[in-house]
């Protein structure tokens, strides 16, 4: 019959404002006091009447996969190596698949060679033009740029206090971590390490080079000296002279031992550099 939906809507509504009252009396009209710790009660699947979260002092957690304004992940200040470092190489990609081309990227230039760096030197995001659609983010190859969950941005301010800067942007990996604990494990997973490629990689290279040196013969790391001084001796004149008494060496057979004698006093600059 028509009218029946409307008829139930109407129903609904006026359950909810007697059933708000009957709540204010049950809480003694302390329902919304700072001092009644309530807030998961009326924002549960089991509250009754109307349902009013008193922001700003209260406020709705957010869920994982909120999308606001992008930032920038940095490496943590107590990272060995890489503290403060930028995950961003200013591929350019976010500002490519961009659809409102709210991101502009100012490459890093090498001030010795003026060659360009794989590390952003300016990095702006538009925040009253960005959609919030995360793209920037889903193309990322390097993990470098995540959508933030702080809404809180408003101000009276239209032109340059809505422009984040590199300053403004940079965040340490802990803070990834700690608003997106889930997404910041799977995407470790697909990397295999929680910190950028470029440290795992040093650390690979650090790790490569130490076994190779462990595994380096005592023999080649001490200093050769028994070699060294075998080799001395057969290069000392006393050893290439001719005896008392022999057949005078010919001029070829001078030249011959000439040879022999440097060949042997390279051999002996080379053992004396562990080569």
């Amino acid at each position: 019959m028509y009218g029946t939906g409307l008829a139930k809507g109407l129903r609904l509504t006026l359950r909810h404002f007697i059933e708000s009252y009957i709540d204010d009396v049950r809480y003694g009209f302390r329902k919304y006091h700072h001092s009644t710790d309530n807030f998961g009660i009326r924002q549960g699947t089991q509250t009754k009447g109307v349902i009013t979260v008193q922001y700003p002092d209260e406020k709705v957690a957010v869920p994982e996969r909120f999308r606001f304004v992008p930032f920038l992940i940095v490496e943590d200040d107590d990272h060995p190596t890489r503290a403060g470092k930028d995950w961003c190489t200013s591929c350019g990609i976010c500002a490519k698949v961009c659809p409102p081309q709210c991101i502009w990227i100012v490459r890093g230039n090498d001030p010795d060679t003026g060659r360009p760096v794989p590390e952003p030197e300016g990095f702006f995001i538009d925040i009253d033009i960005c959609m919030n659609c995360g793209y920037c983010a889903e193309y990322c190859p390097f993990d470098a740029i995540k959508m933030d969950h702080d809404y809180e941005l408003a101000s009276y301010d239209r032109t340059s206090h809505h422009i984040h800067d590199k300053e403004k942007l940079s965040k340490p990996n802990s803070y990834w971590r700690a608003i997106a604990p889930t997404r910041a494990y799977d995407e470790m997973l697909v990397r295999g390490t929680w910190e950028h490629k470029d440290a795992a990689k040093e650390a690979r290279r650090g790790s490569a080079s130490a076994r190779s040196s462990a595994a380096r013969p005592a023999a080649q790391q001490a200093t050769p000296a028994a070699p060294v001084a075998e080799a001395e001796a057969a290069a000392s004149p006393a050893a290439t002279a001719p005896v008392e008494g022999a057949t005078p060496w010919s001029e070829d057979e001078a030249k011959r031992e000439e040879r022999r004698r440097k060949a042997l006093e390279r051999k002996a600059k080379r053992a004396a550099r562990g080569g």
